[in-house]
């Protein structure tokens, strides 16, 4: 049977007409922010109080995006009679994002946890130079990370978070008992003591010189 002529254009005008009844679901961005997903891969953020400038982070980078500056200063000895040490102090931490690759090995090699993803990403510039952000801006970022997922009710417990609530449950517990008493010495005893009975005069023995009577 041969195809009615008009038929296909009367299929499509029908997609047609159903879609403009439907509900749009497009969003109106800006002025209607998108909803991420929480492992969105925007933008990194430094949390600078956890770096140490181990370096392992711009030495795995494959595009080597990363720029790092520090300097080495003494510390004095924590207590008295030992020994000063030197520690690294971050001068410069910045990132290329015109050459990040998003692939996230740097995140993944810090062993302290200083890099994190924010799912931040209007950071768009005219000029490719302003994209190489110093660790003011990627520390701004750091404050847009969203909280780690809850873990499954039936996981282990952290082993930090063990460790430290064991920790605290045995202060705790020092705390709570009394704190032994200190027996009293005999010297320092104030009660008195009685005295050794004390025969009557006439029952002691005489105490006169034997030799007296001889005399």
């Amino acid at each position: 049977m041969a195809p009615i002529p008009g038929s296909g254009l009367a299929k499509g005008l029908a997609v047609t007409l159903r879609t403009m009844t439907k509900k749009t679901v497009t969003a109106q961005y800006p002025d209607a922010q998108p909803e991420l997903p929480p492992r969105t891969r925007g933008v990194i953020g430094l949390f600078e109080e956890n770096c140490t400038v181990c370096m392992l982070c711009a030495r795995e980078c494959p595009d080597w995006c990363i720029y790092i500056d520090s300097h080495k200063e003494t510390v004095p000895p924590a207590a008295p009679g030992g020994r000063e040490r030197s520690r690294n102090v971050l001068d410069r931490f910045a990132i290329d994002f015109a050459l990040c690759m998003y692939c996230g090995i740097c995140i993944e090699v810090c062993p302290f946890d200083a890099l994190f993803w924010s799912p931040e990403f209007e950071y768009a510039e005219t000029d490719i130079h302003e994209l190489t952000h110093e660790r003011d801006k990627l520390r701004e970022w750091m404050w847009t990370v969203p909280a780690p997922p809850a873990l499954d009710p039936a996981a282990e417990e952290p082993k930090e978070l063990s460790a430290a609530r064991k920790t605290a449950e045995k202060l705790a517990a020092a705390q709570a008992e009394p704190a032994p008493q200190a027996e009293p010495s005999p010297e320092a005893d104030p009660s008195p003591q009685a005295e050794p009975a004390r025969r009557p005069d006439s029952a002691q023995p005489d105490s006169a010189d034997p030799q007296e009577g001889e005399s």
